[in-house]
């Protein structure tokens, strides 16, 4: 008896390796095929999750297959973060081992594209540019504790220097982010004195419209993985974060920025 336990232990262990194995061989060759693709200066972060791997081999089918490319190199916004999430794959194992990765069926696809403080500073012209979300509003259930809340969608506290006359001072302003279509629109709509801000009081009234109008600027074209369409933008932390979503959608491993 104690012979045949060592002997089930030594197999499930066995089988253990080989489907960890096999999942990181899958995670490997769908990687290579995203920066090859994708002409990416590294390789993306792919996990597939799920448990047995083989068993979602055998079918053709992955349950939750996870994209993440840092550094990805864009036209208006210097670099940015992909991200994907990819349910109900479709990939057959020899289609996969021969990097025939094209016309995939994803029965749930979520994409976004997350923009740093930095890259949008570069993008503004204001180089030492902070994101915030605005404090929570006291009517929103929090009790009125006036604390910043993580996420927040459609507005923004931008904290930047700016030239003000023949002075650099550091003012921070509150946006709304917009979508109008696959562009992200940045429009700064007042002075922000809230306590997470740094506005100048003695910035004149007359100075505030060319203030607002340098943290003011449209996004053009910000495409999202596998061509999908822009659906939301918020801040998140310290980012401008763009997402969208897609059932039932066909894609091609080798096109994430696909227009």
């Amino acid at each position: 008896m104690r012979t045949l336990l060592i002997g089930l232990a030594s197999l499930l262990a066995l089988a253990l390796v080989v489907d960890f194995g096999a999942a990181a061989y899958s995670e490997y060759r769908v990687s290579r095929a995203i920066r090859a693709g994708g002409e990416l200066t590294s390789d993306p972060q792919v996990i597939v999750h799920g448990f047995p791997f083989l068993t979602q081999t055998a079918d053709g089918r992955y349950q939750n297959i996870e994209i993440r490319a840092q550094d990805v190199p864009t036209e208006y916004v210097g670099s940015t973060t992909i991200e994907a999430n990819l349910r109900g794959v479709h990939i057959e194992l020899s289609d996969l081992i021969d990097n025939n990765v094209r016309a995939i069926p994803v029965d749930e696809l979520d994409g976004r594209v997350r923009i740093e403080a930095t890259d949008l500073g570069r993008f503004l012209g204001i180089v030492d540019l902070q994101v915030s979300a605005p404090p929570a509003d006291k009517s929103d259930g929090t009790g009125g504790s006036g604390g910043s809340g993580m996420t927040t969608t459609g507005g923004v506290v931008l904290t930047g220097t700016v030239p003000i006359g023949p002075l650099e001072t550091t003012v921070s302003v509150k946006a709304d982010l917009v979508l109008e279509g696959d562009s992200v629109a940045i429009v700064a709509s007042d002075l922000y004195f809230g306590p997470e801000g740094q506005a100048d009081f003695s910035i004149p009234d007359f100075a505030v419209p060319a203030v607002l109008g340098m943290f003011t600027k449209t996004i053009e074209r910000q495409s999202l993985p596998f061509g999908l369409q822009p659906t939301d933008v918020y801040a998140e932390g310290s980012q401008i974060v763009v997402e969208g979503s897609g059932d039932n959608v066909t894609i091609d491993l080798n096109e994430i920025e696909k227009p």
